[in-house]
């Protein structure tokens, strides 16, 4: 029974019950969707303070503008290195295993496909790196947008810092609050397993496992191949920097099955920052790659739409050049970083690449539309253990992360240490 106290083994019983439930009783998926939307919106309400004042407190209490600097561009050449890599895996397994083959659709346009179409159509691409900039900081605090609080944050914490001691007790202030919100995060984690029951059982209440019959092919390659991508490709970047990747899969494996659950990898952003800075890293480090990286390194988003785009392509019997498909990887390197950490908005993204792209039918969307929600998981979970690495990763090569106590406390090695001043208990 003691098994059953442990967060982890909760989530897992959580996403099983929504299993069952979304298959017997499938007309429960509306109150299954308004459970799994709570708890996403519990964890959404303290992401934009964590975040600002994590920053702050990195940046002005013992900031160096230079590494502040350093570690921004950093993060973005290896967000951009790391995400074509996924981009070319994804497009080459899908020419290889061909998971569109053999598959019909009519040319039928439902009005599902048009409203995300139109969607997609709003979208100004070109406007993407303006958009970081907000008109007005209190709006991006209420709408939840990463990038823009990220980046006033960032400004913040650079006038805190430039009023030297005199600011001292303002961001003494900051710290006490950051602990208030990461408690707050303790209580909301609790209700992680009802938020994982709620988003399983919405899934397959509304979805069912008879769309499988047809794309089960697509999926179970998107699936392998994201798989691949983890323990090959990011595998070997965390060799090469002597870093245990079984280790830290360990050490963030409620989180991990919070993604599943809830489909969302926003869900526990501010837990893994604490997690990350309890392991040793450099809070600094942890508060501006993570962030950016729910923008910019949205590893499994960009092998889904990859493979959904040559999917699409073998349907309708198109056969793109070498030419188109390195055009593909073109677009897609932008169209890919507007696809927040959320649910859903990887498809409107796939519909905005489409559009551009100008060669395969939009049409083809109203397949993907039952099985998107099951590649969804599989998205978000890619894109959380990417930028839960690529913060060690960073950190690591800034000399910014103790190792003695990364090792103690992920990798369960040397002797016992106090708690971090940063993090000060686990959330289980």
């Amino acid at each position: 029974m003691k098994y059953l106290r442990v967060l982890y083994v909760q989530v897992l019983i959580g996403i099983a019950l929504g299993v069952l439930v979304g298959w017997k009783y499938p007309s429960f998926f509306p109150v299954a969707k308004l459970i799994s939307d709570t708890f996403i919106n519990m964890i959404k309400m303290v992401i934009a303070p964590v975040i600002f004042f994590t920053i702050v407190a990195g940046v002005a209490g013992a900031g160096d503008m230079k590494k502040v600097g350093r570690v921004g561009l950093k993060a973005l050449i290896y967000f951009e290195v790391v995400t074509t890599l996924a981009l070319i895996i994804g497009l080459i397994t899908a020419n290889l295993v061909k998971p569109g083959a053999g598959i019909h659709v009519t040319q039928k346009v439902d009005k599902q496909v048009a409203d995300i179409t139109e969607k997609a159509s709003e979208m100004n691409w070109g406007e993407f790196f303006s958009h970081i900039v907000p008109s007005n900081v209190i709006d991006a605090f209420a709408k939840g947008d990463i990038l823009q609080v990220l980046f006033f944050s960032i400004l913040f914490a650079i006038g805190l810092k430039w009023m030297g001691s005199t600011g001292q007790s303002l961001l003494n202030a900051f710290d006490k609050i950051n602990k208030v919100l990461f408690n707050i995060l303790k209580m909301v984690m609790r209700l992680s397993p009802l938020g994982a029951f709620g988003g399983m059982a919405y899934t397959i209440g509304k979805f069912g496992f008879a769309t499988l019959a047809v794309l089960g092919k697509l999926l179970l390659t998107f699936y392998l191949t994201s798989i691949l991508f983890v323990f090959v490709v990011l595998n070997l970047i965390c060799l090469y920097y002597k870093i245990n990747l079984w280790k830290l899969l360990g050490y963030i494996k409620e989180e991990i099955l919070i993604v599943l659950g809830s489909s969302s990898s926003e869900a526990v952003l501010p837990s893994v920052m604490q997690k990350l800075t309890a392991a040793g890293c450099e809070k600094e480090v942890v508060g501006l790659v993570i962030p950016t990286g729910y923008s910019f390194n949205l590893d499994g988003t960009t092998i889904y739409l990859s493979m959904c785009i040559i999917f699409l392509a073998q349907v309708f019997n198109i056969d793109l050049s070498i030419g188109q498909q390195l055009t593909v990887i073109g677009i897609l390197l932008l169209t890919s970083k507007g696809a927040a950490g959320v649910t859903g908005s990887g498809f409107i993204v796939l519909a905005s690449t489409l559009t551009a792209l100008k060669v395969i039918p939009l049409e083809g969307l109203a397949l993907l539309i039952g099985v998107d929600r099951f590649m969804s998981e599989g998205r978000a979970i890619i894109n959380f253990i990417g930028n839960t690495i690529a913060t060690v990763i960073i950190a690591k090569s800034e000399n910014e992360v103790d190792m003695v106590r990364y090792k103690q406390v992920v990798e369960k090695k040397g002797i016992q240490l106090q708690p971090a001043p940063a993090a000060e208990s686990e959330l289980v």
